[in-house]
């Protein structure tokens, strides 16, 4: 299973963004975009995983929640959504997102899922947490100039959105990969109380 770890955003937000990025799919861009049921904010990217560790991931989230009583328990989050940018640049992207912030609790969360998932043999982020929505990849065959043509950073700029969302969830998700992009299932929920 290809697995990761996600605060899921409310159905709501989801569709606002992407009603907002509407302009920006329409220029045809060589980018494979996220279904809008699919948006959603990675804190740890696990990848390929055997279906029998699935036990010790949901008790390792547990643990970074405070769920079993070993820390203090995580509460639930409100988090910003807004401004739009691309990875590593808007010149030649990889991956075009809306920013996320939120408060000091978004950040602990973050540390504490690597800090309990290191010992499974995940090994802990060496680049430092930038908060963000991934909206769109770029296909294998996209190239600088049809970003540059088409105003990429111009239209970024334009784009207009900001929302808060409630994360009351930690979600361990599975990535289906299909032709015409990934389809996201939430395998484990731990409450944010």
């Amino acid at each position: 299973m290809r697995l990761f770890v996600a605060l899921s955003l409310p159905e709501a937000v989801r569709q606002a963004l992407w009603a907002a990025v509407a302009p920006l799919r329409d220029l045809s861009l060589p980018l494979r975009w996220v279904r809008p049921d699919g948006i959603h904010l990675t804190l740890k990217f696990l990848g390929d995983t055997p279906d029998d560790r699935a036990p010790h991931l949901r008790h390792a989230l547990g643990r970074a929640v405070g769920a079993d009583g070993s820390a203090r328990a995580a509460r639930p989050l409100v988090v910003a959504v807004g401004g739009f940018g691309a990875f590593p640049d808007v010149r030649r992207p990889r991956v075009v997102w809306a920013g996320v912030t939120g408060d000091a609790g978004l950040e602990l969360l973050q540390h504490r899922v690597e800090r309990e998932l290191a010992p499974l043999g995940f090994p802990t982020e060496a680049r430092p947490f930038r908060p963000h929505v991934t909206l769109a990849r770029a296909t294998r065959d996209a190239g600088a100039a049809a970003f540059a043509r088409a105003g990429l950073e111009a239209v970024l700029e334009r784009l207009e959105f900001a929302e808060t969302a409630l994360i009351e969830t930690l979600d361990l998700m599975r990535s289906e990969l299909r032709r015409d992009g990934a389809v996201y299932h939430v395998l484990h929920r731990e409450p944010l109380v």
